[in-house]
């Protein structure tokens, strides 16, 4: 036999995308991230990122990340435990430490990389873990690859009911904002369960770091909560804090048997140590600057306040994502062609990312954007036509 074996294998699977306007397609952009920015040639206002505090393109990072460039060169060369683990990510990793308040943190490239290393290593094969059925696919995946005994549940009165059905032990999974709503998880909640049934509680704050709490101290910290070792937190630094790479915030025994034993964690090169100069200076800036939160808060009540003038379906929540559902995949489609031709980038999300029926356009937003850019969307949605909304 002849020919591209691959070609055949994929065609049926493509075909299926495209009948099903399922099918993904990549914006290039050529401008730093920032509200206006240059996508296929075109300018656009944008509410498409996770630059949640307007961080991404600050000149003070753009600095920073030079000078630990000039200092450190542009990459690590090695994995952390063979030599690439530098004064650079030692000193941020003691800084996210003191920032979400527990002993340790341990730093990774991605937040996938650090779910898939907590689940693998906190989870003996066939032991339980109890996952929100809304988690982000980092945690869907890492729960399989832990080989775990899952048990999925949509809410508080649903994991009692799985935990009381279960031995003790395990663990219990969740987002703290989760990424396609924008609402929070009841920490206070699922800790207390978690704890009475003997399980840690893995919390994947990703959204929720910089943005959500006193400084931007998380969902644990919005509710009021201190540290706790039945809490293993985890957040990102590529979202409000603008740079790139994740860390685990926990005991010191947790971050010790992540450096002993996790595999994303042991077998890749360590983050590039400027990328490391540099989140240590966003979070600085995220911390001390209070004025980001407080302009986004302001956009957030801002176009939540003209979304329920116009009957507009927004799902709850008070965070910067604001999901604008529409139903299936061909509406948001078009609605997002429709914003598209108005100057407005507003992807449009369809399942598998979010469930069948619940296709929607993404609105998040940025410290950055403007009271003028928030009423520029709103008009332009207010105008959607009848078939879309």
């Amino acid at each position: 036999m002849t020919g591209d074996p691959f070609a055949s294998m994929l065609a049926p699977m493509f075909a299926q995308l495209r009948d099903q306007n399922l099918w993904r397609r990549r914006e290039v952009r050529s401008s730093p991230q920032a509200p206006s920015v240059q996508m296929d040639r075109e300018t656009l206002l944008s509410f498409a990122s996770n630059d949640y505090l307007g961080l991404a393109n600050d000149p003070r990072l753009v600095e920073a990340f030079c000078q630990g460039a000039r200092r450190y060169g542009v990459g690590a060369g090695a994995s952390h435990l063979l030599g690439g683990h530098t004064r650079a990510h030692h000193e941020l990793e003691e800084a996210l430490a003191a920032f979400a308040g527990t002993p340790r943190a341990l730093l990774f490239s991605t937040g996938y990389m650090a779910n898939l290393a907590l689940l693998t290593t906190l989870c003996p094969r066939h032991g339980q873990i109890f996952e929100d059925r809304r988690n982000h696919a980092s945690l869907l995946d890492a729960a399989g690859l832990a080989q775990g005994d899952r048990r999925r549940y949509r809410d508080v009165g649903g994991l009692r009911r799985a935990l009381d059905a279960a031995a003790p032990g395990g663990l219990v999974v969740s987002d703290g904002v989760f990424s396609m709503d924008g609402d929070m998880a009841d920490v206070p909640a699922l800790l207390a369960l978690a704890k009475a049934h003997g399980a840690g509680l893995v919390l994947d704050d990703a959204h929720a770091f910089g943005v959500v709490g006193p400084e931007g101290r998380g969902t644990p910290a919005a509710y009021g909560l201190g540290y706790d070792p039945a809490l293993v937190h985890m957040g990102t630094l590529g979202k409000a804090f603008g740079v790139f790479g994740a860390f685990v915030a926990s005991s010191a025994d947790v971050v010790e048997a992540l450096i002993q034993r996790a595999r994303p964690y042991i077998y890749t090169t360590a983050l590039p140590p400027a990328v490391a100069v540099c989140a240590q200076a966003g979070l600085a800036l995220a911390i001390a600057e209070e004025h980001r939160r407080v302009e986004l808060a302001e956009r957030i009540r801002q176009f939540r306040t003209g979304a329920a003038q116009i009957g507009l379906r927004v799902l709850p929540s008070s965070t910067p994502i604001q999901p604008v559902v529409l139903g299936d995949a061909a509406r948001a489609l078009g609605a997002s062609r429709f914003l598209r031709e108005r100057g407005i980038y507003v992807p449009a999300v369809r399942p598998p990312t979010v469930p069948k029926g619940s296709a929607r356009l993404r609105v998040t937003f940025s410290a950055a954007h403007s009271r003028d850019d928030v009423e520029r969307l709103l008009g332009a949605l207010s105008a959607l036509p009848g078939d879309v909304v």
